[in-house]
């Protein structure tokens, strides 16, 4: 059985009206910008915040249906949270914090701290369950609030942010061990991220948040394969652009656009930041896409560099380390953009 709500809320500056379809056994990411309504989102399925329209059913039993008077008070759904700042509670062990859920449902002590016990055993956390939260690393007070959160065996689980707080190494391992969590959770599982890794590594269907509405929603890959704001493209890392095709020529703003094969009406254009080439002086190769540019900004990484342009089309280049030391462009200089028509992808509005 499926969770389906339809999550009315009204908020200071904007309204959040949103619809959400997750299924069992599939991972929903909510991803969109800072104050879009994704953590509202999940308030309103935990229950710790209510309705102002709208309604929430979780395989079959409503939650939350202000036009009948319907609330389910947040301790009775069958809902875990992680939330992003985990709020483990510090007086209590990792095998009482796994604990407290099934105590607070009217589990023994004894099979409580039992279920805890196979619980960290099962994540290799067996020699941290007599220990408080502040001698925990990172990613083992994300994980006992990870099982925290499991020990009720919710039908949907929310997780906020869960990785946000880990330092890279640590956010690297622990992910991998929340994919392998989330695959084997029967439930409906829904996590809200602004971190495109973790958007592309833990989820199997996306909706995308922009100011209190679903701007986007498919499955991972319908989503990357097409965006539709440049709040995805930015979480895919490529570049987006608005405009209007008439054959091979799309204008965007001040800008021409060259495809390779014809399109009519209102498009997004995909320009892959690696197809970019910077150059000095103007191109003088077949390319017939060119612009000057100005720099706006450079960020090493690694062996790649990523170039942030302003100009007829505000753009992302992806160069090597190489070529960037031997353009030797800088910040709030003037560079040329130039990309093949066959490297780029229109599609309809």
């Amino acid at each position: 059985m499926s969770l389906t709500a339809r999550i009315q809320v009204r908020l200071d500056g904007f309204d959040l009206d949103v619809g959400l379809d997750a299924q069992p056994g599939r991972v929903l990411a909510i991803v969109g910008p800072n104050g879009a309504g994704k953590t509202t989102a999940l308030r309103t399925l935990q229950g710790t915040a209510a309705l102002d329209g709208g309604r929430i059913e979780l395989e079959g039993t409503v939650l939350d249906d202000p036009a009948v008077g319907t609330f389910v008070l947040p301790e009775q759904r069958r809902v875990g949270m992680v939330h992003q700042d985990l709020l483990l509670f510090p007086h209590l062990s990792a095998r009482d914090n796994i604990a407290f859920g099934l105590r607070a449902r009217g589990t023994s002590r004894s099979d409580a701290r039992r279920c805890a016990d196979e619980q960290l055993a099962a994540l290799g956390l067996q020699a941290q369950a007599g220990s408080r939260p502040a001698a925990l690393s990172g990613g083992q007070a994300q994980r006992v609030a990870l099982l925290r959160a499991l020990a009720i065996e919710p039908r949907l689980l929310l997780l906020d942010e869960p990785l946000a707080a880990l330092d890279p190494t640590t956010r690297g391992e622990t992910r991998r061990d929340l994919r392998r969590t989330l695959d084997g959770f029967g439930g409906v599982a829904i996590v809200v991220t602004h971190d495109p890794i973790d958007a592309l590594t833990l989820a199997d269907d996306v909706v995308v948040i922009e100011q209190g509405r679903v701007a986007q929603a498919g499955t991972l890959a319908e989503v990357t394969a097409r965006p539709r704001s440049r709040h995805v493209a930015e979480l895919i890392g490529t570049n987006l652009v608005r405009g209007a095709a008439s054959g091979t020529r799309v204008v965007s703003g001040g800008a021409v656009i060259h495809l390779a094969e014809p399109v009519e009406g209102d498009v997004f254009v995909i320009i892959p930041p690696s197809a970019i080439t910077l150059q000095s002086d103007e191109p003088t190769s077949s390319a017939r896409n060119r612009w000057p540019m100005t720099v706006a900004g450079i960020e090493p990484s690694g062996e790649r560099a990523r170039i942030r342009l302003e100009g007829p089309l505000p753009l992302v280049a992806e160069i090597t380390a190489t070529s960037l030391a031997s353009l030797r462009i800088q910040v709030g200089e003037v560079t040329w953009a130039s990309v093949k028509a066959t490297e780029l992808h229109a599609y309809l509005r």
